[in-house]
């Protein structure tokens, strides 16, 4: 009997606890303890990278909740409280393509940790990552890249490599190797009547970049042409003791030197070029830097060129910045070589071709040189385009005019030797103004651009007693762009091609920060790269740069040192051959 109950008091006891047993993870399931992920974001030179934004998308049904992150000093990012379940984490920098990581896994109680790996900008826009054979391309993985200045980057197709493991990074990702010498044989100007530009005859450039140990990089450019009469060149290094053109710091020194005709004055100048970003908190990168330009023609000529541009991410389809900048250049080469046709290569390049305008008044030389100040707001639409609103302030205290005639007095008309055409000081224009811009991405390799800016530009009066610079006043215009960016199938042609329209009369840029960012010249202009056969040291390429080709918006005045002719677009031609290797 006394076996009895202890066996049913057992019994009682053993029911009991396992119904308290069950209760615990019940209760437990109703409340999931949260997990955490921690990220780093590299190069792939194992450099860590600053400012690169990073978006966590929940994979769960019915989740659409994003959260967003840019990565500190060492690359690093860190997501606290996170829901366990999968993610997808999408990575952009500029300089940069952007990369994919699918299907990450979080743990409740335990950090994730990944590492995740950029691919350069350098990598050929011809040739993007291999997929397995099993995955399939979607419409969502074409990605914009944002700059951290206002403008905006080409959208590129983006494929993502094989799914990685949630703790770590497995397997190397392979692709194409960078060019480290770019060559050019061309003929032409890129700039008429500027001091600093080479004759337009026959002429070479290489370019050439060499690790310097760890991941510090140096790029050596230079340039020089076959005119016997009036011979120039130049020399130019940039420093990247990151390894990274874009986004990371970076010192560039220009040397050039140019013979004014067999008996005419030298040209020498010098640059000394700075620039840096800097994370402020998880949703502020700040973009600065600035230049020394100092010139030589007989008498000595200097300025001092900062800027500054606060990129504020305020939602995550919403982004504004706060532009401060000297005219009359946009981003530099360095700074906008998301842009540029030849990677770093051809940023080092154009970095020769980079001095303002060389100017005269009053028997001595000045420099082209004014100030910037913007405020832009930008919204994503979808994953393909992006609209821009601007509102902006141009102060120039020396606009540069350029026109064609004969006879000018040397004392305010700087004359080119190999023609009639002259630059001009044009005296101060100070104006307010607006713009619109939308940039979007089509299928295969198209893209259009469409710019609508309200500013001031310089445009003659009827007053034909005083100087030219008096006749010319500042009046409000209207102007409206087009563009499109291609890749023809098959052969691999890369066109860009534009036209932008001005109502009225001008002899200086409306909204000239707008066309540098935006690549609008204008009238109608053209740029041509042809992919040629392989042959002898690398990838070779036929290349053609047209501006202003119908020869538009030249305008007839007179003044008190004679009848000209005021051009605010040279029609020009620079062509030849390009090889890397």
């Amino acid at each position: 009997m006394k076996q009895e109950r202890l066996r049913t008091l057992g019994a009682l006891v053993l029911t009991a606890m396992v119904s308290s047993y069950a209760a615990i993870p019940a209760a437990a399931q109703a409340k999931p303890v949260p997990g955490k992920l921690r990220g780093v974001v590299h190069d792939a030179a194992g450099t860590p990278q600053l400012g690169a934004s990073v978006e966590l998308i929940s994979e769960a049904v019915g989740v659409a909740a994003t959260r967003s992150f840019l990565t500190n000093t060492q690359g690093m990012f860190r997501g606290d409280k996170l829901a366990p379940g999968f993610y997808t984490v999408r990575v952009t920098l500029a300089g940069f393509l952007p990369t994919l990581e699918k299907h990450v896994r979080v743990t409740s109680n335990l950090t994730t940790v990944v590492r995740i790996e950029l691919e350069s900008m350098f990598a050929s826009l011809d040739q993007l990552r291999r997929m397995p054979a099993s995955s399939t391309a979607e419409v969502d993985d074409w990605k914009w890249v944002l700059r951290s200045a206002s403008g905006m980057r080409p959208v590129l197709e983006w494929v993502d490599h094989d799914t990685l493991s949630a703790s770590a990074v497995t397997g190397e990702v392979v692709g194409p190797r960078a060019p480290r010498m770019r060559m050019e044989f061309t003929d032409g100007a890129r700039r008429p009547t500027s001091a600093s530009s080479i004759a337009s005859a026959p002429a070479t450039a290489v370019a050439y970049d060499q690790k310097l140990g760890g991941t510090s990089r140096m790029i050596f450019a230079g340039q020089m042409n076959y005119d016997s009469d009036a011979p120039a060149g130049g020399i130019a290094t940039v420093w990247l003791p990151t390894g990274t053109l874009g986004a990371g710091p970076h010192t560039a020194l220009v040397l050039r030197e140019a013979k004014l005709g067999p008996v005419g004055p030298t040209f020498r100048g010098a640059r000394i070029d700075q620039g840096g970003a800097l994370a402020l908190g998880d949703r502020s990168v700040l973009t600065y830097g600035g230049e020394y330009v100092l010139v030589g023609l007989g008498a000595s000529a200097s300025s001092l060129r900062p800027r500054a541009e606060l990129n504020v991410r305020l939602t995550d389809d919403w982004n504004t910045a706060f532009v401060f900048a000297s005219m009359p250049n946009g981003p530099g080469p360095l700074e906008a070589n998301g842009r540029q046709l030849g990677g770093a290569l051809g940023a080092a390049l154009s970095e020769l071709d980079a001095f303002p305008a060389l100017l005269w008044r009053q028997g001595r030389p000045v420099l082209q040189n004014g100030l910037h100040e913007e405020i832009s707001a930008e919204r994503k639409i979808s994953t393909r385009g992006r609209f821009q609103v601007a509102g902006f302030h141009d102060d120039n205290r020396h606009v540069a005019v350029f026109g064609k005639g004969s006879d000018l007095p040397a004392a305010d008309y700087f004359q080119d030797f190999f023609s009639t055409g002259f630059a001009y000081d044009g005296g101060s224009s100070s104006s307010w103004g607006t713009r619109l811009a939308f940039r979007e991405k089509l299928d295969g390799d198209v893209e259009l651009t469409a710019l609508y800016s309200f500013g001031g530009a310089l445009t003659p009066s009827d007053d034909a007693d005083g100087l030219l610079r008096d006749s010319l006043r500042t009046a409000q215009r209207h102007s409206l762009g087009a563009g499109i960016s291609a890749r023809v199938p098959y052969i691999g042609t890369k066109v860009q091609a534009g036209y932008k329209w001005v109502n009225g009369v001008t002899v200086s840029s409306v909204d000239g920060y707008g066309e540098s960012i935006f690549q609008m010249d204008p009238y109608l202009h053209l740029i041509l790269r042809q992919p040629l056969p392989k042959f002898a040291l690398g990838r070779w390429e036929a290349i053609a740069d047209c501006n202003n080709l119908l020869a538009q918006g030249y305008v007839s005045t007179n003044s008190r040192d004679g009848h000209v002719v005021l051009v605010p677009a040279f029609r020009t031609f620079r062509g030849g051959l390009s090889v890397q290797f």
